[in-house]
């Protein structure tokens, strides 16, 4: 049954639990009996000092409301009922005192003076001498006149990659028309003068936008430029260079994410002008710290050492099985520079970076790793402690917190949760990753990395069913992954990999990953990590038999295949079917796409190479929305993703996020009150919800569509550093191993003290 168009309040009913509602943290709330209930405390001195709403309200000037609510009180006690402004000057609709006691309905109507979609529904009910519980059911706040379907403004039909295109690789847009036959275009230099034209190809209706799309062809466009355009059926696109250097920028931003949201430092503005502010969780008031954390009640009577790291995402939780995918791909993306045909070190060298370690003879790259490294191995249990060698499967503060807040302001105690096997897999597989890369620049860091990478694969083969609950909730997400042979087989390879040892290489061949598929349709993830052992092994110079080296090269390239002819078949060319449109879905595209260039890189086939870049399109602008997912970067480009580290979208006074930050991008799954209040039509009976193209806003509150996490950026940070590399379309023959590499790798066989 469809909502009642009039209907202002989201969930008023508590069927979707606190979804769409915030509480003063204070009087945390929970739905109990279909009710919303809160303990609120006593010795309170104000009604605002414990507040329960819900904001994005939407009011018309000079409607008449009615706000309706059925509540109680444990004893009696006065609140006061709002309907006002959520943000300055906070002016108030509706303030109106009202006497609780048993359960009773309650009414209050006013005419709105103001026209906005920035209102607040508000019980405020502190000020009371005594604690006491508040329940609430059955809120609504109706009135109005119906609010017609959200339209999103997605500017020119003709849809291009408003970033760029390399001079040498394909050139594609697409045209959304009515038109059934091929349609004629032009594209224009900055100059406005005319430099190649033709007809379109119509695709017919595409799957995952419901829009009749035809595809433009202008490859044959490679002098350098900027301003470009390209008009078709009376529309003009948005303007884009044709540039060798057209990723160059994009490689450092994507990589200069990880400084600014790194934990436990301060962030200097010299490096990251607009983004300064002190070290995060480092035990400075008000933040009770990162430095000695305890365990959860049951979980060890111990404290650890867990700062520094990287912030996830949007807020303050730090996660081993996320920070381990997001070291893996900056480490990979370096690693690749020693074994890749066609690659420039120097770009990702000591100085390439704005890390504060530039200039200590690292490359830049792997000190940011690090940073997220040495978190990783401060999260292992100590030994002597129960299930020892074990990692604790993440740390973040006992209740969830609002926007905005920046890290030194977060003053919720901090816990350590369950080891978990997933976890302590990851610790093994990315500190192996890590011995061999840091063996160079520091022997005693990669000798620490190997103990603690042996340490942890030993407690896993003594642990190896421990899982995380997806019922950890409560101030952080889950992460949960009820399979854990993957991570088996990545840490085995990765171990192997780098010591050469047989014990390994009998856990690999053991593995129903050894010669299983690894390369799921929707492309590998945090959760799903079989594929990285299976990358490595083929690429990474190592003692595996010539024949299994060779098996693996052809399972990537078999992949690299499957993932092109669904881009060929989508009309906006990426590697996503219309089923794929899921959480972090630009992640997705583009973990596909650094499968099928590694594919280029062990053959030197060029269709691997183009279709890397042109699946990039999508994600620059090429695409249903006309929006380029990452900050800085495109005419129309997301800026209010979900952080509270980058609220500036609701105080002017915190940052935006920083260049360089990709959006996850549409979410069928609209799984945040913002996203499903907008995106989904209620004036039709059953509700609309949008085609998956479409399941996307660009607004801070909309988690599910517009969050910011590390392992999206580092799939981002390694696709354009592969681009980026690809300056003059040059060929690379097919990699092979030296003995000299051979023997590099062997000498990590050895035991390490």
């Amino acid at each position: 049954m469809a909502q009642d168009p009039l209907e202002r309040v989201f969930n008023g009913g508590f069927g979707e639990g606190t979804d769409g509602w915030f509480a003063s943290e204070a009087a945390p709330v929970s739905v109990v009996d279909g009710k919303l209930c809160a303990d609120v405390p006593g010795d309170t001195h104000q009604p605002s000092d414990v507040i329960i709403g819900q904001n994005d309200i939407w009011l018309q000037r000079d409607k008449p409301y009615a706000l309706s609510f059925t509540a109680s009180a444990s004893q009696p006690v006065r609140v006061k009922v709002q309907v006002q402004l959520s943000d300055e000057p906070w002016t108030a609709e509706l303030s109106q005192d009202i006497a609780l006691g048993p359960e009773q309905r309650h009414t209050c109507t006013f005419t709105s003076r103001v026209d906005t979609d920035r209102a607040a529904v508000s019980f405020q009910i502190g000020g009371n001498p005594a604690a006491w519980r508040f329940r609430v059911d059955d809120v609504s706040l109706t009135g109005g006149d119906p609010l017609p379907p959200y339209v999103p403004d997605t500017g020119p039909r003709v849809r291009v990659n408003q970033v760029g295109y390399l001079p040498f690789g394909p050139k594609r847009a697409t045209v959304v028309t009515d038109a059934t036959e091929p349609i004629p275009w032009q594209v224009n230099n900055g100059a406005g003068i005319t430099v190649a034209s033709g007809t379109s190809t119509p695709r017919g209706v595409d799957a995952s936008s419901g829009q009749q799309v035809h595809t433009v062809d202008f490859s044959a466009v490679t002098e350098d430029g900027t301003g470009y355009t390209l008009s078709a059926d009376g529309e003009t696109s948005y303007p884009f260079d044709i540039s060798v250097s057209a990723y160059d920028q994009l490689r450092s931003d994507a990589l200069h994410f990880f400084y600014v949201q790194r934990s436990g430092i301060a962030i200097d503005d010299a490096l990251a002008p607009g983004y300064a502010r002190p070290a995060g969780h480092v035990g400075v008031t008000p933040n009770q710290g990162d430095t000695s954390v305890p365990c959860q009640p049951g979980v060890g009577d111990y404290q650890l050492n867990v700062r520094g790291g990287w912030y996830d995402a949007g807020d303050h939780g730090k996660y081993v099985v996320n920070g381990g995918i997001a070291a893996y791909q900056l480490l990979s993306q370096f690693e690749r520079t020693r074994n890749a045909p066609v690659a420039r070190p120097d770009a990702l060298g000591d100085g390439s970076l704005r890390v504060p370690e530039r200039g200590n003879g690292v490359p830049d790259i792997l000190d940011e790793a690090r940073w997220e490294l040495e978190f990783l191995l401060r999260m292992q249990v100590p030994a002597g402690r129960p299930l020892a060698g074990m990692a604790h499967h993440k740390v973040h503060d006992e209740k969830w917190t609002g926007l905005p807040l920046p890290p030194e302001e977060d003053s919720q105690p901090r816990k350590l949760h369950p080891p978990s096997t997933a976890a302590t897999l990851n610790l093994a597989a990315t500190a192996a990753q890590g011995a061999r890369l840091y063996a160079p620049f520091d022997p005693d860091f990669a000798a620490r990395c190997l103990t603690a990478a042996r340490t942890a694969w030993a407690a896993a083969q003594a642990h190896p069913a421990i899982l995380a609950s997806k019922t950890d909730t409560i101030g952080g997400g889950a992460y949960d992954d009820a399979y854990v042979s993957d991570e088996f087989y990545w840490a085995a390879a990765e171990l192997f990999i780098t010591t050469g040892e047989q014990t390994f290489l009998d856990a690999l061949r053991a593995s129903p990953h050894w010669t299983g598929e690894v390369f799921p349709p929707s492309g590998f993830s945090w959760q799903d990590v079989a594929a990285l052992g299976r990358l490595d092994l083929a690429t990474v110079p190592s003692l595996l038999p010539d024949a299994d080296r060779d098996a693996a090269r052809a399972s990537v390239r078999a992949a690299a295949d499957q993932y092109l002819a669904t881009a060929r078949e989508q009309a906006y060319g990426m590697p996503l079917t219309k089923d794929e449109y899921l959480w972090g879905s630009n992640s997705f595209v583009l973990n596909k796409l650094a499968v099928i260039a590694t594919a280029f890189d062990l053959t030197g086939d060029e269709r691997y190479r183009d279709g890397v870049v042109e699946g990039l399109d999508y994600l620059f602008g090429r695409n249903a929305l006309n929006q380029s997912y990452v900050t800085g970067y495109g005419e129309h480009h997301s800026h209010n993703q979900h952080s509270r580290l980058y609220a500036h979208q609701i105080t002017p006074a915190s940052p935006a996020p920083p260049a360089g930050s990709i959006a996850g991008g549409p979410n069928t799954g609209l799984e945040d009150p913002k996203a499903r209040r907008v995106l989904i039509d209620r004036t039709v009976d059953p509700p609309k919800r949008p085609e998956p193209q479409f399941s996307y806003i660009d607004d801070i509150q909309s988690w599910s569509t517009n969050e910011i996490t590390i392992n999206w950026n580092s799939a981002l940070s390694w696709v354009i550093s592969f681009v980026a590399d690809q300056r003059d379309g040059g060929v690379p023959a097919t990699a092979t191993t030296s003995d000299e590499e051979t023997l590099s790798r062997a000498q990590w066989s050895a035991p390490v003290d």
